[in-house]
């Protein structure tokens, strides 16, 4: 088993593995144009469907062109109110998404060893997608559960969110290969198009339920896929990783604690050290950070995580001097920590980065 198999993995095999949120992650245009095409081909002029979004159609053309999760929502806004509540409007749009469509994230879950890998490339780099569902896994023995978590998403678009995204979850399912589903169920009461629903996954689900989720046999996500390789998905890995450093760049007061947290020379520094060399309260800084949307806490995790990567990475340094270097007290908290992040110890990362 190469070394990016067997810690993707270890990784995904842990009981629990939930992505890591940024509220302030953007995304490319793309999504937003597949939505207005998606739209026109429904009568839905593309100015309409634009408004007061803050995206021209000249941006559509920019592929590269970068907006926020709040634009493209303004756009699905506008959308869902003129054509109105048209059955399986969302597992429309949904269908119109392929792995093609999120570029280098879409490449990495081609080349990954089995649907266990790729499920857990998937979440880990969610944030390069555009889905507005928050979906985890869960794993129950060695079956996998996919959950789609909706009660962040706005009630009047998240019918239609929830659709999309299971739709576009569907497509990418089949391209990478077949992959039964043993069980599904989902919140909301059977539609008069509930019949879509048993089309894309396979089997009757079950309406009305406590959650949103997919189960997997062990058997089905363990088997190796079609396109799988590891050196490409080795490449495609890191440019994910590249991709979504460079869309987590962090604004305002949180990048200049951010960069201070980052630039601390022998040990992590704590708010109060923070507060004093940016002249503020401790106070005053923790409520400007709710205010745009993070916590000193998350900031601190996150640079935590950034470097405990990289200290790993380099195999020569100490688990203690690592834990030291990140401010904990003793290398057990320090490896408590790093397991909620990973779902693996900081040894069995070090192991499988060196297989």
């Amino acid at each position: 088993m190469t070394g990016v198999a067997k810690l993707l993995t270890i990784v995904a095999t842990s009981p629990s593995f939930v992505t890591m949120a940024f509220t302030d992650v953007r995304r490319t245009v793309i999504s937003a144009k597949v939505l207005v095409q998606f739209a026109a081909a429904r009568g839905v002029a593309p100015e309409d469907s634009l408004r007061a979004s803050g995206i021209t159609p000249e941006m559509l053309e920019q592929p590269k062109t970068e907006i926020s999760a709040d634009q493209e929502l303004a756009v699905v806004r506008n959308i869902v109110r003129r054509i109105g509540d048209q059955p399986g409007l969302g597992l429309d749009a949904g269908l119109r998404y392929h792995l093609s469509t999120y570029g280098i994230w879409g490449f990495a879950l081609l080349t990954s060893p089995n649907y266990r890998s790729a499920a857990e490339i998937a979440l880990r780099y969610l944030d390069l997608t555009y889905a507005f569902v928050h979906f985890r896994i869960e794993a129950r023995g060695r079956d996998l559960t996919l959950i789609l978590d909706d009660s962040a998403i706005p009630e009047d678009v998240r019918q239609f969110l929830l659709e999309r995204d299971l739709a576009a979850w569907s497509n990418a399912v089949r391209e990478l290969g077949v992959l039964p589903v043993a069980a599904a169920q989902f919140r909301f009461e059977r539609p008069a198009y509930g019949a879509r629903f048993t089309e894309l996954c396979g089997i009757e689900p079950r309406f009305g339920a406590a959650e949103n989720s997919i189960l997997h046999r062990a058997a089905d996500v363990d088997a190796p896929l079609p396109q799988s390789d590891s050196t490409v998905a080795r490449l495609c890995l890191e440019q994910c990783r590249q991709l979504l450093d460079a869309r987590q760049v962090r604004s305002g007061l949180s990048a200049k604690v951010r960069d201070m947290l980052l630039r601390g020379s022998s040990e992590m520094p704590d708010i109060k050290a923070v507060s004093t060399s940016l002249h503020v309260a401790p106070r005053s800084l923790r409520r400007h950070l709710e205010q745009e949307g993070t916590s000193f806490r998350e900031l601190l995790d996150e640079v935590r995580l950034t470097l405990a990567e990289e200290m790993l990475d380099t195999g020569r340094i100490k688990l203690s001097e690592i834990a030291l270097r990140l401010g904990y007290a003793e290398p057990a908290s320090f490896t408590h920590a790093f397991k909620r992040w990973k779902g693996v110890s900081p040894a069995a990362y070090r192991e499988a980065r060196r297989a």
